[in-house]
């Protein structure tokens, strides 16, 4: 029988991108292994290293190739970079993804604009219902309140609350489990996942912006980090999660997005950038480790 096939477009740009991407690509294909599909990566030039080599930051062989693409991994949050590839596809919310600990994360969406309300109410309620079944409502728009009330009156089992924004960032801090699915604005965002994601150094956090047609864009809250690149140094656990997000809410392949994040959320960053990797694979579920008698490493 015929396994499924996505095809991932990782854009490594510059800076420590290779090597976060390295351990990206490897990890993200294991927990593809162990849950029964193929990902067929393609690494692309883009960014400043596209720039020196093609005199173009996103040359068109790299545009063509993304859009035909399942999804879409980027190694840095480059506003710039960000905006390209947006400007290429139909994307309507962004989505961040605090990774708390093993069994717990929060999950922040808002619409990139107003045509995208409805649909990332939709979305919202949908991830909801795969997760702890709780969606709060935080500080939105007017279209969005009504989209959202309204929603949560078909929405069977799912717990639906109002909170105001100080309130919510002291839940992120103080009792992030209390939370399950955030919808708010998008300038809340950022600030909330920051809030979120500094608090611990146990948390990991990564974001996504997808839409209902095109590949979705994922990637890490870190930078390029020029200044550690080559070094081997680099954590790469933002970018193993922007991995598990990509499969989770990118490809819909939910249960290999969870065995991902769960072994990220199990490893320390104190490790080299190969070592952290080599962890996270080790911590992946033992039961899923071999296949057809094969190892998956």
């Amino acid at each position: 029988m015929s396994r499924k096939r996505y095809s991932v477009a990782f854009l490594a740009g510059h800076g420590i991108g290779a090597e976060v991407t390295a351990q990206a690509s490897r990890l993200a294909a294991a927990a593809a292994r162990m849950h029964g599909f193929v990902l067929d990566d393609e690494h692309l030039p883009f960014g400043s290293d596209a720039f020196v080599r093609y005199g173009n930051p996103f040359p068109p062989s790299s545009r063509r190739a993304v859009a035909s693409a399942s999804a879409v991994l980027v190694p840095a949050d480059d506003e710039g970079a960000v905006e390209a590839l947006q400007a290429e596809l139909d994307l309507r919310a962004v989505i961040v993804r605090v990774r708390v600990d093993e069994k717990s994360q929060v999950t922040l969406i808002a619409p990139l604009d107003d045509a995208g309300a409805a649909w990332t109410v939709d979305r919202t309620f949908e991830i909801a219902h795969h997760s702890r079944a709780r969606v709060t409502l935080v500080r939105a728009a007017d279209d969005v309140r009504r989209l959202a009330a309204a929603a949560a009156l078909e929405a069977d089992g799912i717990q639906f609350e109002r909170m105001g924004l100080g309130d919510a960032v002291r839940r992120l801090v103080e009792s992030p489990g209390s939370l399950d699915v955030v919808l708010c604005r998008l300038d809340d965002v950022a600030t909330a996942a920051e809030v979120a994601g500094c608090t611990s150094t146990t948390r990991v956090a990564a974001w996504g912006r997808v839409g209902p047609q095109s590949p979705g864009v994922f990637g890490p809250t870190h930078g390029a980090a020029i200044e550690i690149a080559g070094q081997g140094v680099a954590d790469p656990r933002s970018m193993l999660l922007a991995a598990a997000l990509m499969l989770g809410e990118g490809l819909g392949e939910r249960a290999a997005a969870e065995t991902l994040a769960g072994a990220v959320a199990r490893t320390p960053s104190e490790q080299s950038t190969a070592e952290v990797g080599d962890r996270v694979l080790a911590e992946l579920p033992q039961g899923l480790r071999f296949e057809f008698g094969g190892a998956v490493a």
